[in-house]
């Protein structure tokens, strides 16, 4: 069986977890903010701090910036749950809004549409690593100003509605010549086992605030927030004398370790010019041989202002329904090849159903999920193998398909 997406692991990753583990270092040490180092020069930003995952990367910043019962934020429908979930946990409303007709990110005019004088923060996703369209998004804030109702300092120190990227698949994403990371107000990486740079779990909080807030300041709160409000953390409290601390307020439990940050320090060293290229290969190599299939829907990969970090290849059938892509789905299986689908849009959802939201509200995000398959791409997909999928396809589609 093909796999759909393991892990990267070779010698390099082993010898400098390895190194972690002797040196008897192994939660958030010095690896951990060297990795946060090579990530913000990564990213062009002057902080990131990494977190145990994305979601509780995103969930410390709606709770920085005072998000609360009352608030609004709004979401795309299409997209994982992470996304919205972090929104309930903070007792706040998830706004959810269609897609776009050619891709699979928030619609800049639904967003218009969605704010109120309770919109607080928009969360667009970089969905299958294609960056979202951040000049319109903008601009549609902007437009909605006067809307914006600031509850605290912070709020008001920014004066508009905060953009906080849910990037958990674009890192190395391109928009007009400009990382990802450097996009958003706040960027949350994520390198769960699954995505194109894995540190078995964890994420990361790439900070791109206007000049009036200190980065710094923002930085070192942060900290201490992702450390149960704890003034210091352990690497801290481990120098002669310095054992004494304070809880300056009931934080969480949300930092990386040096085991982890030890598997990314490897990986985003080689993470541009090896894996991204290797991914590239892929993704070009699926796009030319289904470019001339009359039924094929290529996934948004390049455009003038964009290019994916191609963590999925999001193919999509035209002109069929739900059982019929499903019916597809189990003739490639039977080739021995391990496809998926990304995502079941949130309405889809018991918990979010039975919350008051309708996929028929949605009827891009519904149409995109239908026609939607999504192809391994993983670095040691090998050319063979590649091809095994190409012609798995195939043979499933002209075999389903009338």
């Amino acid at each position: 069986m093909i796999p759909f997406s393991p892990p990267r692991m070779d010698q390099k990753i082993i010898d400098e977890v390895n190194d972690t583990l002797r040196s008897g270092w192994i939660t958030t040490g010095p690896k951990t903010k060297r990795f946060e180092k090579e990530l913000a020069r990564f990213a062009g930003v002057s902080r990131v701090l990494c977190t145990n995952a994305n979601t509780t990367g995103l969930e410390l910043m709606l709770r920085w910036f005072g998000v609360g019962p009352g608030d609004e934020v709004i979401v795309p429908a299409y997209t994982y749950c992470a996304t919205a979930n972090v929104i309930v946990h903070c007792g706040a409303k998830a706004v959810m809004v269609d897609c776009n007709e050619n891709d699979f990110n928030i619609n800049p005019e639904k967003i218009r549409d969605a704010i109120t004088e309770n919109t607080k923060v928009i969360m667009p996703v970089d969905l299958g690593g294609y960056p979202a369209d951040y000049d319109e998004i903008y601009s549609v804030i902007d437009k909605k100003k006067a809307l914006f109702t600031p509850q605290n300092d912070i709020q008001k120190s920014l004066g508009r509605i905060l953009v906080l990227a849910d990037a958990a698949h674009s890192l190395g994403g391109i928009y007009k010549e400009k990382p990802v990371g450097s996009l958003a107000d706040i960027s949350v990486f994520s390198f769960h086992a699954v995505k194109n740079l894995t540190t078995s779990e964890g994420g990361a909080i790439a900070l791109n605030l206007p000049g009036n807030f200190d980065t710094e300041a923002i930085y070192q709160h942060l900290n201490v927030m992702s450390l149960h409000g704890q003034s210091k953390d352990a690497l801290a409290k481990s120098k002669i004398g310095n054992w004494r601390y304070d809880v300056i307020f009931p934080g969480y439990k949300a930092n990386m370790t040096d085991i982890q940050a030890s598997m990314g320090i490897v990986e985003i060293a080689r993470y541009k010019d090896d894996t991204l290229m290797r991914r590239r290969k892929i993704v070009e190599t699926y796009n030319k041989a289904f470019e001339n299939m009359d039924w094929a829907i290529l996934p948004p990969i390049f455009s003038k202002d964009k290019t994916s970090s191609f963590h999925l290849y999001q193919l999509r059938i035209k002109n069929i329904n739900e059982a019929t892509r499903n019916a597809i789905i189990e003739e490639i299986f039977k080739s021995e090849v391990s496809v998926n689908v990304h995502y079941q849009p949130i309405p889809m959802l018991t918990y979010y159903k039975n919350a008051g939201y309708n996929m028929h509200d949605y009827p891009v995000a519904f149409k995109h999920y239908e026609h939607e398959i999504s192809l391994p791409v993983y670095y040691d997909l090998s050319d063979e193998n590649e091809q095994t999928v190409i012609e798995s396809v195939k043979l499933a589609v002209n075999k389903t398909v009338k």
